[in-house]
């Protein structure tokens, strides 16, 4: 008997207009709902892929628009008809979840570029601790020959390669290799003492 009743609730619901279901929802008729997504669930998925190309997010996004109307929205059967509501509200979402997409892109490949010193917090601690650092470096340099600090500086300051340094000197590229070998082992070994 109660399979009959709610049969014969039914068979109102499917002949009522989109207005009229949709007060049945807000009334706590939950069968309206499967009607109104019966109808209207093509409109939405459609306009979902069109705009965001990807079927997975367009079913998100459906399943997102009707579980929003069955909470209630701001739909007012009185300034327009529920497929036009539906539209709008999906094309809106729509839109945002791009805005949403792009920014995390955007986010991603502003990430991926950075600076390593961008990335990482420069606290004040840490910017003491490398001004004494290279503080160190630079007095332990000072204390090399003058021709090995030479080759030094231009390989690790001017970033120059040992031949483009040889060229620049107008000395043998083994005397460059030589000069900076004996250069780093004694900058090693002074760093080392002021550790």
């Amino acid at each position: 008997m109660q399979s009959e009743q709610s049969g014969h609730q039914e068979t109102p619901l499917l002949s009522q207009s989109d207005a009229e279901l949709f007060l049945a929802l807000k009334n706590g008729q939950a069968a309206a709902l499967g009607i109104i997504y019966d109808r209207h669930v093509g409109l939405v998925y459609g306009l979902a892929l069109n705009t965001l190309g990807n079927p997975q997010e367009a079913e998100d996004l459906t399943q997102d628009i009707f579980l929003t109307l069955a909470k209630g929205t701001s739909y007012d059967p009185k300034r327009g008809s529920l497929r036009t509501f539906l539209a709008i509200l999906t094309r809106s979402r729509a839109k945002d979840r791009l805005r949403s997409r792009q920014s995390a892109r955007g986010m991603l490949n502003r990430w991926r570029t950075a600076e390593p010193s961008e990335l990482a917090p420069n606290l004040p601690l840490e910017r003491a601790f490398q001004d004494e650092q290279s503080q160190e470096v630079s007095t332990a340099l000072a204390q090399l020959p003058d021709n090995q600090q030479q080759v030094l500086k231009m390989a690790y300051y001017d970033g120059l390669s040992q031949t483009e340094i040889a060229k620049c000197l107008e000395i043998p590229l083994g005397t460059v290799k030589a000069r900076a070998r004996r250069g780093l082992l004694r900058l090693r070994q002074t760093l080392t003492n002021f550790a």
